[in-house]
This record gives structure tokens, sequence and C-alpha cells, in this order.
């Protein structure tokens, strides 16, 4: 992998990611992250009274970062579908399905063939957190308590803001000093050639 988008709003960004379909060697990581993030996704690290980082967003930005965001939005929808068969909560609804391949898809978007900073990190995280926990997640929660359950929803809650908030410092801290680990493995594997520049963020 030697290019590097500015953006991924362009036609050869989305070419490079719909070619890692083809990619044997792509397609195993992406199912070695699939297993990482169903076995995960429970593990959980306690950072105050019921808050809780989940590590499964440590893997899913790192195979976003790695096989970008087609082979991303594929992985999701399986890593989804194996951890409701496997380690099934309460009833199965379809819909937060989309919850996981939004995530996946904005970690994507932020980091595959990017320059990666703290900032970009920082960012992707604030995106999933935003647009996953407080937009998306409401709305398909409405909708399971009152076709699945039978009862209302709140769809603004105030500890769900609250909550998110408190723990976005810690998860992008946490993310940047994973992948800026990570990044050098990725490079030296050759599954990456980024660089976390070292002069700021």
């Amino acid at each position: 992998m030697s290019q590097t988008f500015s953006t991924p709003f362009s036609r050869d960004y989305w070419r490079c990611a719909a070619a890692e379909l083809k990619s044997t060697r792509m397609l195993v990581f992406a199912a070695l992250m699939i297993a990482l993030r169903v076995a995960l996704k429970s593990l959980a690290i306690p950072v105050g009274d019921n808050l809780f980082i989940y590590v499964g967003f440590f893997v899913n930005a790192l195979g976003a970062m790695v096989f970008g965001p087609v082979v991303a939005l594929l992985a999701a929808a399986v890593s989804d579908t194996l951890g409701a068969l496997l380690f099934p909560t309460g009833a199965y609804f379809f819909p937060f399905i989309f919850v996981e391949m939004l995530g996946s898809l904005l970690f994507a978007l932020f980091l595959y063939r990017a320059r990666i900073t703290a900032w970009r990190i920082i960012f992707s995280r604030f995106a999933v957190s935003f647009l996953c926990n407080l937009v998306l997640t409401p709305f398909i929660m409405y909708y399971y308590y009152l076709f699945v359950l039978g009862k209302t929803y709140r769809l603004l809650s105030l500890p769900r803001v609250v909550k998110n908030l408190a723990l976005l410092p810690a998860e992008c801290v946490l993310l940047v000093l994973f992948l800026g680990v990570m990044v050098p493995l990725m490079n030296r594997l050759h599954f990456t050639v980024y660089v976390i520049p070292t002069d700021g963020i």
C-alpha cells in the first residue's frame, strides 16, 4: 500500500477500498478482526462509577484503518450477526446492525489511507460517539422498545449524553496510544505505510 488520500471523497479512494475485497491477505486479516471483535465485545475497562470503556472499538478502529470502508462495512455486519448468534443478550433486533456498520464506516473514512494524526484519531472517535451513540442508537432503541417490548423510550436522554461525554476523553487518549503502537506494527507487516507525526498532534 503506497497511496494515501487527503479526503475520502474521491473516485480513487473508493477504487482502492473496493480492491481490498480482492486481496486474500486483507480478507484473512478482516476475518481475524471479526473474531477479535466478537470475542472482545463484552470486555470492558472500568473507568468510573458505572462507566466502562468497551475494548471492541479498538479492534474496530484498527481494522477499518487497515482494510478501508468497503471491507469494514461487511466485517461489521458479519461481526454483529455472529455476536448476536454466539452471545445473545435479549431479543435480536436487526436494525442494531446499522450501528456497527456506521461505526466501522466512520473509522474507515477518517483513518484508511490517510495521514494519521492524533487529531484525526480523536475526530474519528468523536464522530462515532456522536453519530452512533447519540443519534442512531436512540432512534433504533425507540423502535426496539415500541415493537419488541411494547414500551416507550425517550429519544433524548441526558444520562446518555453525560455518559458519552464523560467517556470520550479517555477513549480518545487510549485510542491514540493504541494506534500509535499498532501503526508501526502494521507497517512492518506491510498492511500500511502510515506515519504518526511526532512533531505534535
